[in-house]
Parts: C-alpha cells; sequence; structure tokens
C-alpha cells in the first residue's frame, strides 16, 4: 500500500495561478500550491512503481520505467523550487545542509553506477566474444570482471540508501527530503535489479559449465547452450544501454537541482 503524506503544505499562488475565486483574499491561507501537489504525486508515483506488483518486476521494461518517474520526480522539483514562495521557507531552514548532503550522495552514487555500468556491459561483451571463440581462459577472465562489477553496483546500492535524509520542521524542506528518499529507494532497486540480471547472465555462462561445453561432442546441445548464453548477456547489454541516457539524464538533475538549494541555502549557510 503507497503510503501517504503526513502534511499538507500551503503556499501563496502565483498571480499567474490564481483562481479568481481568490483574488479578494488572497492574504488568507489557500489549499496546497499546484506545484507542490503535483510533486506530492510524482513521490506517491515513484513509490507505486516501487511497491506495486508487477509481472515485469526486474525487467529492463520495468528499470527504464523507474528511471523516468525518477527523471519525472526531479523535474517536478526542480519547478517548484523556481518558486518564490517555496526558497523563502528553505531560506530558514535548520536542515538546508543535510539536504545539500543528501543531493551529494545521489549524484556520486550515479556517477560511479554510471561508470560500473559501462564496464560491466564491456566485460559482457568480452565474454560473448569468449563464448564464439570458445576461449575458456578468456571467458574466465570475463566473468571474474563481472562479478566484480556486480560487487561494485550492489555497494552503491548501500551507499544511496543511506542518502541522508532530514525530519524537517519546514514544510518545504520536509517535502524536498521526501523527495531523496524517493529517489534513493528507487535507484537502489534499480541498481540491485541491474545486478540480478548481471548475475543470470554470468551464471549462464559459468566457467566450468563452458568448460563443459566446449568438449561436448553433441553439436546441437552444444550450440543450445552457447546459443541460451549469449542471449542472456545481450540481454545485460540490451539493459545497460536503455540506461546509458536515463541515468545520465537524473546524474545531471540532481546536479542541477544541488545547485538550485545551493543557491537558494547561500545566504543562510
Amino acid at each position: 500500500m503507497v503510503p501517504g503524506f503526513s502534511r499538507s503544505i500551503s503556499l501563496p499562488l502565483s498571480p499567474s495561478r490564481k483562481n479568481p475565486s481568490h483574488v479578494r483574499t488572497a492574504s488568507l491561507p489557500c489549499g496546497s500550491h499546484p506545484l507542490v501537489s503535483h510533486l506530492e504525486d510524482e513521490i506517491r508515483a515513484v513509490r507505486s512503481w516501487l511497491y506495486r506488483p508487477d509481472p515485469d518486476l526486474g525487467s529492463t521494461a520495468w528499470i527504464q520505467a523507474g528511471i523516468y518517474r525518477i527523471q519525472l520526480l526531479h523535474a517536478a522539483l526542480d519547478e517548484l523550487l523556481n518558486l518564490p514562495q517555496a526558497q523563502d521557507p528553505l531560506r530558514g531552514a535548520a536542515t538546508g545542509e543535510r539536504l545539500l548532503d543528501g543531493f551529494l550522495r545521489l549524484a556520486d552514487a550515479y556517477g560511479s553506477f554510471r561508470s560500473a555500468a559501462v564496464a560491466l556491459k564491456q566485460y559482457s561483451s568480452e565474454a560473448q566474444a569468449a563464448i564464439r571463440r570458445r576461449d575458456a581462459a578468456r571467458l574466465a577472465s570475463a566473468v571474474r570482471s563481472v562479478r566484480r562489477s556486480e560487487k561494485e553496483l550492489a555497494k552503491l546500492t548501500s551507499t544511496i540508501r543511506s542518502a541522508p535524509r532530514c525530519s524537517a520542521e519546514a514544510e518545504i524542506a520536509g517535502i524536498v527530503s521526501e523527495v531523496i528518499g524517493a529517489t534513493a529507494a528507487a535507484s537502489a532497486a534499480v541498481f540491485i535489479a541491474v545486478v540480478e540480471i548481471s548475475s543470470a547472465a554470468r551464471a549462464s555462462c559459468g566457467v566450468r559449465k563452458m568448460d563443459l561445453l566446449f568438449e561436448f561432442k553433441k553439436k546441437a546441445s552444444k550450440e543450445e547452450k552457447e546459443m541460451a548464453a549469449l542471449e542472456k548477456l545481450e540481454e545485460l547489454d540490451g539493459c545497460i544501454g536503455s540506461l546509458e541516457s536515463g541515468s545520465e539524464r537524473v546524474f545531471r538533475s540532481l546536479v542541477n537541482i544541488r545547485v538550485s538549494l545551493l543557491n537558494i541555502l547561500t545566504p543562510s549557510l
């Protein structure tokens, strides 16, 4: 079940967004600002993607959907941070440093993820070449490299889950912290899903199995096993390839959000 929000954030509507019914009562509190409501919706959408049962759970399509949801979440936050009514409360928040640290941790994790994913794709290509050439020694080396990359990605999962968040007394700071939490949880799920796809590919071309494979006398059986291993590795390549541009956009959005926050908070830091 997707958790709800414990707060209701009210901001004055900007002139361009005011409802005519509020024109003569502009000094009175009105409902949640549309941009706040939109951001809350995007947080819920990320959590829904994360927790809703899905027949494609862990697939490349599911991973792509998660990255896309993170992008939409960051776009909504960026739009809110451009609103003067949101900037003013943030300047007075005591949790500014923790928010900055949270986005820095997330950006660093995505930078490392992109590097590890590129390396993993390279090792996958080497494994495919080794299978086609039936080179057991080269395959063993590639499989070990794939395993190392998986360990790096698994460590990143732990790192990103520990991104600093805060229990903010300021409502706007609180919803920014919610974005950090939702991004961390969804990103960890994406990283783990990539590791699982890689592990399945690596298992399909385990060195001992392929040593025996190269010695099989039955050509049909040998070719079937080779094709199965190659298909798993190609699936891994496709997964990483589909994430390259998306993870780059997430990385850039994290950097841009941190810069925006830094510009807002600088006077009070």
